[in-house]
């Protein structure tokens, strides 16, 4: 009886002993769980929100991006406007220069008329006009020679008239390799005389200008 009694409370004694055990593990369990829930939940939120917050917005497919907007601004801002006067059949930088040679003054000074009909009479720093012609040089006083061609260029040079429009009524032999050329615009409202004398190797040189009251070669 008494050792029936012994073994019922050892028996006991164990049972509540491994409960307790059971408990205590249960109760760890339990807290490990919730940790991994809380702060595991936390940690993916983190990501996914860090993972938005560091995603780029999508671009609209039609829609420019910043660098193209400042490449195209960048690329107007640079047009040449040489290069558009060349295409637009405008003008090229060749063009002005030549505009501007022709247009240069030249520096003249007045001299004393040679007859009654001259209005005024002045010489100039004018130079040669150039020539195709080789040396030794022969001119030739025939109406459309190459002769008469580069006196045009040189009474237009002196006179300010058009090359391809007024008309030239006489030319005159006036000693070795000069000549003098008078010359109107259509409407005979200027009229001159144009004193040319040849350069070698560079063509007709103006070296003296009166313009006339009227046309007496006419």
């Amino acid at each position: 009886m008494p050792t029936s009694r012994v073994n019922k409370f050892e028996k006991r004694r164990k049972n509540t002993k491994l409960l307790s055990i059971l408990i205590v593990v249960g109760s760890l369990l339990l807290v490990v769980l919730l940790g991994l829930i809380f702060f595991g939940g936390s940690d993916e939120a983190d990501e996914t929100d860090d993972g938005q917050t560091n995603e780029p917005a999508q671009e609209d497919g039609n829609a420019p991006s910043i660098e193209e907007e400042q490449n195209d601004e960048s690329a107007e801002n640079n047009t040449d406007p040489k290069a558009n006067d060349s295409e637009d059949g405008t003008g090229s930088t060749d063009d002005t220069d030549t505009e501007e040679e022709d247009n240069q003054e030249v520096d003249t000074e007045q001299v004393e008329p040679s007859d009654d009909n001259v209005i005024e009479a002045y010489t100039g720093d004018w130079q040669p006009v150039g020539t195709e012609q080789s040396e030794p040089h022969t001119t030739n006083y025939s109406d459309g020679s190459q002769d008469r061609q580069e006196m045009r260029k040189a009474v237009a040079a002196a006179t300010g008239l058009d090359e391809n429009n007024f008309i030239m009524w006489w030319v005159e032999r006036n000693g070795d390799q000069s000549v003098i050329n008078t010359v109107s615009d259509p409407n005979e409202t200027e009229i001159y005389r144009v004193y040319n004398t040849w350069v070698a190797n560079e063509g007709w040189q103006p070296i003296k200008v009166e313009r006339l009251k009227e046309n007496d070669k006419k």
